[in-house]
């Protein structure tokens, strides 16, 4: 462990540094001769952010390569690669999640860091789930320098949004991880004098709602997600109305999910899977028991076309990818065409090893049967563990067929 020196702890505290101690421990291991830890306790004096003296930040257990004058990434982002790993783990289907096994993508699983700064969140993922085929993109390119370093491969790319991406990655990204400038521009003069001073306003401006960026995002999202694909942002509470609306407004499917002890909200965004028999989305079931589902005709006796009987008992209700809070679920269309009971019970969060646990020091405090008569069928109760797929004329008394796919 490195030796005090009560000099330089008097320095930063007189700089307004919280962590004096901690800090002065990390400047001293860092620095390889006493003119250079003078020059480094000038510039953390000076205002620079700590992670950008020292060459790193700490992000999910990785020690990320950060350049001044490149965003720093933050401990609450964390939250964001916690909920894209178990997307690409499938963990998510589950409620609770379970917690997260060895993470292994399937093979050709595609990751975009979208707006990757230093490129964390892909370094991150790239980590804990192996297998994937990671790429990132920034506009900056003192970021994309160091995005190059942590994503070593050559897959970082300098541009705007989508237009450096490969044309192959269209319609191929399981993962998009856009983790855009949310600020409205009003507020950029209340964050800390680090981030106004030292970090590139474009990673921090979000235009005047905060959502400028994100809209452009959620635009062109679903031409580059493969089916069932999902785009995750971080965003505010307050902009998750508006954040929603501009992914639907994407064609997207969107959720939230919130982390209290990070203080992080993000919202998810999922590119419908299309019944390839009506070219129509695809509906998602969650359900309670890995029963099978089956329609049998009973001849009632007279002649009449049979009544379909559920045997087991029938379709449940989809409540979604993830539960994320008290109420956040509302009924939802059945598959007999009434609204489903709603939902709502919070749950923890599960995270890949290390990804969102305190840090020691003081980095980033912060988814058939026919019947004869088309008559509408009660309603059934939830069975878990299946997947249904219905098109538009599978409602009875529609004069189609009950589809039951699994």
């Amino acid at each position: 462990m490195a030796v005090l020196d009560s000099g330089i702890v008097t320095r930063l505290r007189a700089a307004g540094c919280v962590f004096a101690e901690d800090e002065a421990r990390l400047l001293i291991a860092a620095a390889r001769t006493p003119a250079e830890l003078d020059a480094m306790v000038g510039q953390r004096v000076a205002g620079l952010p700590l992670e950008q003296v020292l060459g790193w930040a700490e992000f999910c257990g990785l020690r990320i390569t950060v350049a001044p004058g490149v965003f720093v990434p933050r401990r609450r982002t964390e939250f964001l690669v916690r909920q894209a790993a178990l997307l690409l783990r499938g963990d998510e289907t589950l409620i609770p999640p379970r917690p997260p096994r060895e993470g292994i993508a399937r093979p050709g699983d595609v990751i975009v860091d979208l707006c990757c700064g230093a490129g964390a969140i892909g370094a991150a993922l790239a980590a804990a789930v192996e297998r994937a085929e990671v790429h990132a993109a920034d506009i900056d390119p003192a970021a994309v320098r160091c995005a190059r370093q942590n994503l070593p491969g050559g897959r970082v790319y300098q541009g705007d949004l989508y237009e450096p991406l490969p044309a192959g990655l269209r319609g191929r990204v399981a993962i998009l991880a856009a983790n855009v400038p949310y600020v409205p521009s009003e507020e950029i003069g209340f964050l800390p004098p680090e981030a106004r001073a030292h970090e590139p306003r474009a990673a921090l401006d979000g235009g005047a709602d905060g959502l400028d960026v994100l809209r452009r995002v959620a635009a062109g999202a679903a031409g580059w997600l493969a089916p069932g694909g999902h785009l995750l942002s971080e965003t505010s509470e307050r902009q998750v109305p508006p954040a929603e609306t501009a992914l639907a407004a994407g064609g997207l499917t969107a959720r939230v999910a919130r982390s209290a002890d990070l203080e992080a909200t993000v919202v998810i965004g999922r590119r419908p899977v299309l019944n390839a028999r009506y070219g129509t989305p695809r509906v998602k079931r969650r359900a309670s028991a890995p029963a099978p589902v089956r329609l049998r005709v009973r001849d009632p006796g007279d002649g009449r076309p049979g009544a379909a009987d559920r045997y087991p008992a029938g379709l449940g209700q989809d409540i979604g990818d993830e539960l994320v809070g008290p109420g956040q679920f509302g009924g939802v269309a059945g598959a007999v065409g009434r609204l489903g009971p709603g939902a709502g019970e919070p749950v923890d969060d599960v995270a890949p090893a290390r990804c969102g646990q305190r840090s020691s020091d003081v980095l980033n405090r912060e988814r058939g049967a026919e019947v004869g008569e088309r008559e509408p069928l009660p309603q059934r109760p939830p069975v878990q563990g299946a997947e249904y797929e219905c098109g538009p004329e599978d409602v009875p008394g529609s004069g189609g067929i009950v589809c039951v796919d699994r």
